[in-house]
């Protein structure tokens, strides 16, 4: 059995360690950085290859972060206020409010702690997704961001095992003992003084989803990890552990329709949404395209595919849209006339005429601007479109079809500011701290808003390496 730097590892390797970490994501790796940091050993187990390490956050882009003045790589400012107003927003108050003000407030030293390590930053973004002021992109997107973080870990003397996939794992009443991770087909039992638990959600495993969602979940596809299979979540539930969450709320967003069913990542995601209609299989729009700002509404979208008939939908522009978004990796359908782009998207296309026809006779007098909520809305039809809306009557036509793309979970174990994990029966766990999507449905009750879960993992992954090591050295 090799480590991540080749060296070939005894039974003493996997066994003596202050801190076991599992998971290779972003928080994983934050909390092994962050419990080497106060000197603790470290044992990191990811599930899957080598070469698909870094689980979700290797299709990341960004994370969101409070400031008070500009940045090299923000703009303007981000007060703890407007921060968590948006996170209100878009959770429609599911939050735990103390829980989601302490990540705000320690998002801002992030950035800064991340280029210790040799994470490097954009410039400030600029455009129609309007996040130069909110959120930091890192240089060469998540996967660079990942690989940065395995190399300082090895660095520092983290032991990383790849394929080491937790089965179970193991509490003496509300302490955890050890864990049965599967390695190269056997069964190693690996104890730690202490626990982080980074391993992700449920969202690849398809029998849980459709525990939570009926056979309708057959339809969606996974935009990240195929790895993120739900099993330690699920031993931390079975071990009497706090669940906070519900099992069919979580990231969803609409993703390009001929998307892989794993690992598409975030370039199947479809952009176009507010400059457009969306229609369901039947030609009929069902939702205001334009109610907000596309990264605080973009993933909404992915629940409201999965209430259509057939789990599918229909984003449709016309040329005034080109330009004006990031394009899915899949090209558009491109027609002359509406009828022909009905025919190649399988619409009813006498429908689909109709619908466009009343929409279009509903936009009202307004003046366009993509960067500010305008007032180009429509009047008198159901559902209105209260921003951005321009008729569609300019050929070509564009269409993309949509399906509901799962990027996590929001069902956890519910923990305190120290990231310790909460029993059912009232009391806390011993030694066992949980960072990440395992623990994220704490904050994120419903909704998203673009790049709070990265923060969420770096944040609480910090935390949870450092309490972890904390209690190992008591």
């Amino acid at each position: 059995m090799l480590s991540s730097t080749g060296k070939r590892l005894s039974e003493d390797d996997l066994l003596n360690h202050d801190v076991l970490v599992i998971g290779g994501g972003n928080a994983a790796l934050c909390a092994a950085l962050s419990a080497r940091e106060q000197g603790a050993s470290v044992l990191l187990l990811e599930s899957a290859p080598r070469k698909w390490r870094g689980g979700n956050s290797s299709h990341t882009r960004n994370l969101r972060c409070m400031h008070r003045e500009p940045t090299d790589v923000l703009s303007d400012a981000y007060l703890e206020e407007e921060f968590f107003e948006d996170v209100w927003r878009v959770t429609g108050g599911q939050t735990n409010e103390e829980l989601a003000r302490h990540v705000i407030r320690a998002s801002e030293t992030c950035t800064d702690w991340m280029k210790g390590y040799g994470v490097r930053f954009q410039p400030s973004l600029g455009g129609t997704l309007h996040l130069g002021r909110t959120n930091a992109f890192f240089l060469g997107g998540g996967k660079a961001l990942v690989n940065t973080y395995y190399q300082a870990a090895e660095r520092m003397g983290v032991t990383i095992v790849y394929e080491a996939d937790a089965e179970q794992l193991v509490f003496d009443g509300s302490r955890f003992d050890h864990a049965l991770v599967n390695i190269n087909g056997s069964l190693r039992k690996i104890s730690a003084r202490a626990v982080v638990v980074a391993s992700g959600g449920f969202e690849s495993n398809q029998a849980w989803l459709e525990e939570a969602w009926g056979e309708v979940s057959r339809n969606f596809l996974i935009r990240g990890t195929r790895f993120n299979q739900g099993k330690v979540l699920r031993s931390l539930i079975d071990n009497g552990a706090k669940v906070i969450g519900d099992p069919t709320q979580g990231h969803a967003v609409a993703i390009d329709a001929r998307a892989p069913k794993y690992d598409g990542g975030i370039v199947t995601r479809v952009d176009c949404v507010s400059l457009g209609i969306v229609v369901n299989r039947e030609g009929k729009r069902f939702y205001d395209e334009g109610e907000d700002f596309w990264p605080k509404r973009y993933a909404i979208w992915g629940r409201l595919i999965a209430k259509q008939p057939g789990q599918i939908g229909y984003s449709i522009t016309d040329a005034k849209a080109q330009g004006r978004f990031m394009p899915s990796v899949f090209p558009a359908e491109k027609a002359d006339t509406l009828e022909e782009l009905a025919v190649k998207l399988d619409l009813p296309v006498a429908t689909l005429l109709e619908t466009v026809e009343t929409f279009n006779a509903a936009v009202q007098p307004g003046t366009f601007d993509h960067s500010v909520l305008d007032d180009c809305r429509t009047q008198g039809i159901t559902p209105e479109k209260t921003h951005w809306a321009q008729r569609i009557d300019q050929p070509p036509f564009y269409g993309y079809p949509l399906r509901t793309g799962i990027t996590f979970t929001y069902l956890g174990g519910e923990v305190d500011k120290k990231a310790r994990l909460s029993m059912a029966d009232g009391s806390q766990a011993e030694n066992v701290f949980l960072a990440g999507e395992v623990m994220a449905g704490n904050i994120l009750g419903q909704g998203y808003v673009a790049g709070f879960g990265m923060t969420i993992g770096t944040v609480f992954g910090r935390i949870a390496g450092e309490e972890a090591a904390r209690h190992a050295a008591n």
